[in-house]
């Protein structure tokens, strides 16, 4: 029996398994780019021509010692080759790139007196310079595919959807402000803030702090911003600042006090040294009989002091509630003792839907989750955030919101850093006229901001619930059949082809609507119980969507750190994916055409892994057996002046060899999952691998059928030569579920490969090697020698065989450590 409660075993897991190995990644040549050649002298004349017009607008308008903000153009459907336009050496920095159709533009930002660069760039163009080596010098793909170079007016830095900005240029709005570092963080701040109020602009009090940007929240019209030059120049870029989800109202069951009573005398709270759920949202009423064992007051936090900690909203106390207990409703139709694996912690973000305008709100989160660290930084914790933006226009794209739950995700900047688990809804399709398009609206309903961010374990909604018992709902029908995804959720169907990782990660429960002919409608029937905020007038309430999915999620993250204490927040997501499984109606509903690819990405994009199964993620079986590594490694280093890949790990399993070789003719399956945290490197400069977001990229390759090590290593060698250059060859592993060119996106790789033991029997050695990001392709920043965490997942699942797979691998281990 897989997994079956007959049958639970402890995973295997070590630590610091990895064998080291150096490589040096050897250059070779790539092709150029698709830009047509363009009459140089023309095209030359042109160019200086805007040039000059600059410098002399620039003179008029500029006061001594400011630098310009400049914007370039490409030509229609040809790639303007924007990395290449910033350059460290003069202090030329590359701000945001854009796309308006099949016209890409690019703005930078030049000190005084710096503009001669591109004057010697022309000139080079025009003279047709060589090197050395009499290769070209003449930057001919960059100068042939500029249009256009013009000064950079707010429309330049506007890097969000273009219907967001005003078309009034007196209307006032909130603006998220994206400012450069420069010389000085502090600097550039303080002379923003002077400025920006000499406008008339309002800031923030709070900001956010990412390597090359300062994130802040402004008030202001553009009429009051294009007033000055100076304060232009500061900026890096202009996006629409987010309102956060109004949050839904619950209804009530009719349920009496006593049948709460009656649990809470039968519930035994977690110890004091459990992990503990911090509850990020709007506060939590601890006076609830079935919360207040679990929440000391001492852990009730907010983020204004103004507000006190209480719930006035509902929303935080529906949340604690399915956190510690999951849905009540199972929880009230069992018997005995109820032992909770986890206590509470409450930060109040908000203190109801649209709290905080005038804040930026990954600023809020951080400063959220500092105030409950402070109580005590030794805790083991999973933060729950089920607050969203009302809308999800960023498509994959990350915001200053999602760069924050990644960079408080990795903790990568920080001494002793401390990496965190954060579980974050998805965000919820809230109009029921869509619901009743279901399941064709969810590929239209997309992801809300903070949920694209790459490194939190992003939950989405399923349901198991079909059945309406209301006496008055008799010609109801729910709207989505058991095993689908809610018709609640969201999902990352459309998102940009090459932007965002597969999101959501996984699905939870999270309740079902009902029709009746064209009228949709939510029931307490198909939602989950929760605990009300004002006990003193009720106990229960219902709640559902991706709130109450992300709730589950964060019990379930919760119940395996109790169970194994020693695992990092990357091996609980790992673990969460890992047990993951998509329903025979997922299947059937979004994979059912295109071609393969197609329809894996329609999977992923739609229900994430799928929905995690905790038996299967605490427990291994005798027939079904993982394997858990923590290991670090360092990517890359600088060595004779340049950065390059450092270590790659080969990790050689204690693997049941001569049982899979005995049965070999039998079907199995192996599971691999990777995961690990990146350092976010926000701002819209295009996708050139110099200004990547993620701070680097981690990949596993498996040995083959016929592969030796000597061969295994040769080619991961190969493949993170590859990685250097920015190509990569087709993986030829077939029987893999996902594929190599698929799995790789995102900061979480996980793929099923399914065939007979036979073939299985030689995989048990596994690679991870680096793959580039900023740390290697922006030295300035002196990452390079940064280490990077991972956890490492393997299962083979062998109902099949007979033998106990278990006992021999457990076997295999014990004589090694007896050698």
């Amino acid at each position: 029996m897989v997994n079956g409660q007959d049958d639970r075993r402890p995973h295997f897991f070590f630590e610091k398994h990895g064998q080291p190995e150096r490589f040096t990644s050897p250059k070779s040549g790539r092709s150029s780019d698709d830009v047509p050649t363009r009459n140089r002298t023309q095209h030359a004349a042109r160019l200086r021509a805007q040039l000059e017009a600059i410098e002399e607008r620039a003179e008029i308008d500029r006061e001594p010692g400011i630098g310009l903000q400049i914007e370039f153009r490409g030509f229609a459907g040809i790639d303007l080759a924007t990395e290449s336009l910033g350059n460290d050496t003069s202090g030329i920095e590359l701000l945001n790139s854009r796309q308006e159709g099949s016209t890409l533009f690019a703005t930078v930002f030049v000190p005084h007196g710096k503009l001669v660069h591109f004057e010697k760039y022309i000139a080079a163009y025009v003279e047709r310079k060589v090197n050395v080596n009499g290769k070209p010098n003449d930057h001919r793909k960059l100068i042939d595919a500029i249009r256009d170079i013009r000064m950079a007016t707010v429309r330049a830095l506007w890097t969000d959807d273009a219907v967001l900005l005003p078309a009034d240029p007196n209307q006032e709005i909130a603006w998220e402000v994206w400012l450069p570092v420069r010389h000085s963080r502090d600097e550039i701040l303080a002379q923003f803030r002077e400025l920006a109020e000499g406008v008339g602009w309002h800031s923030s009090s709070r900001v956010l702090e990412f390597p090359e940007r300062t994130v802040l929240v402004c008030s202001g019209s553009q009429a009051q911003l294009e007033r000055s030059v100076i304060l232009l120049s500061l900026i890096a870029e202009l996006r629409r600042a987010k309102q956060t989800a109004e949050f839904f109202e619950s209804k009530l069951p009719a349920e009496q006090r006593e049948i709460a009573e009656a649990l809470a005398a039968r519930v035994k709270r977690a110890a004091d040294d459990a992990p503990y759920i911090c509850v990020l949202d709007t506060g939590v009423n601890r006076g609830h009989l079935l919360l207040a064992e679990s929440l000391s007051q001492i852990d009730m936090q907010t983020v204004e002091q103004g507000w006190g900690t209480g719930d006035i909203d509902g929303h935080g106390t529906g949340m604690a509630g399915v956190a510690l207990y999951g849905n009540l409703a199972d929880v009230l139709q069992t018997n005995g003792p109820l032992q909770l694996r986890a206590r509470l912690e409450s930060v109040k973000l908000l203190q109801r839907g649209g709290d905080n305008r005038e804040e930026i709100y990954g600023a809020v989160t951080q400063e959220g989750i500092a105030r409950a660290e402070v109580t005590d930084p030794r805790r083991k914790r999973i933060f729950n955030l089920a607050v969203t933006a009302t809308d999800s226009r960023d498509r994959g794209r990350p915001s200053s919101w999602s760069a924050v739950i990644d960079a408080l995700s990795s903790d990568a900047a920080a001494e002793g850093a401390q990496p965190r688990l954060i579980v974050v809804s998805a965000g919820n399709c809230q109009d029921p006229n869509q619901w009743l398009n279901h399941p064709n609206h969810l590929s239209t309903e997309l992801i809300h901001d903070p949920a694209q961010a790459w490194n939190a374990l992003t939950i989405g909604a399923c349901t198991e619930m079909v059945n309406i018992t209301e006496p008055d709902a008799f010609d109801y029908q729910p709207i989505a059949r058991r095993g689908s995804l809610s018709p609640f959720t969201t999902t990352s169907a459309t998102w940009e082809r090459k932007i965002g990782p597969w999101k959501p990660d996984v699905v939870f429960e999270g309740g079902n609507a009902g029709r009746d002919g064209q009228f949709a409608s939510e029931f307490a029937s198909l939602s989950l119980l929760t605990t009300h905020h004002l006990p003193q007038q009720r106990l229960f309430t219902t709640t559902n969507a991706t709130s109450a999915a992300t709730a589950l999620g964060s019990n379930m993250a919760a119940g395996i750190l109790a169970q194994y204490p020693q695992f990092w927040p990357e091996t609980i997501r790992a673990l969460l994916v890992h047990s993951a499984r998509w329903t025979p109606r997922m299947e059937s509903e979004f994979a059912a055409e295109g071609n393969e690819t197609v329809r894996r990405t329609n999977l992923l994009r739609h229900c994430g892994y799928g929905v995690p199964d905790m038996d299967r993620a605490l427990w291994s079986a005798r027939d079904s057996l993982t394997l858990i590594v923590q290991d670090t490694l360092q990517p890359f280093e600088k060595a004779d002046g340049r950065i390059k890949t450092r270590d790659m790990h080969l990790h050689s399993l204690p693997w049941p060899s001569e049982t899979l070789e005995e049965y070999g003719e039998l079907d199995v399956k192996l599971r691999v999952t990777l995961s690990y945290f990146v350092e976010p490197n926000p701002g819209d400069r295009g996708t050139g691998s110099k200004y990547v977001y993620q701070s680097h990229a981690l990949r596993f390759e498996v040995r083959r059928k016929d592969e030796n090590t000597k061969h295994f290593r040769s080619r991961i060698n190969r493949l993170a030569r590859d990685e250097e250059e920015g190509t990569h060859s087709v993986s030829a592993d077939p029987n893999w579920r996902i594929g190599d060119q698929l799995r790789r996106r995102g900061s979480i790789h996980s793929d099923v490969w399914s065939g007979s033991a036979a073939e299985l029997a030689n995989r048990g050695m596994l690679a991870i090697y680096p793959a580039l990001g900023w740390w290697r392709r922006r030295p300035k920043l002196e990452r390079y020698d940064r280490l990077s965490r991972y956890s490492l997942v393997v299962s083979i699942e062998a109902p099949e065989i007979p033998v106990d797979l278990y006992a021999v691998v457990a076997a295999a281990i014990d004589a090694q450590l007896t050698v």
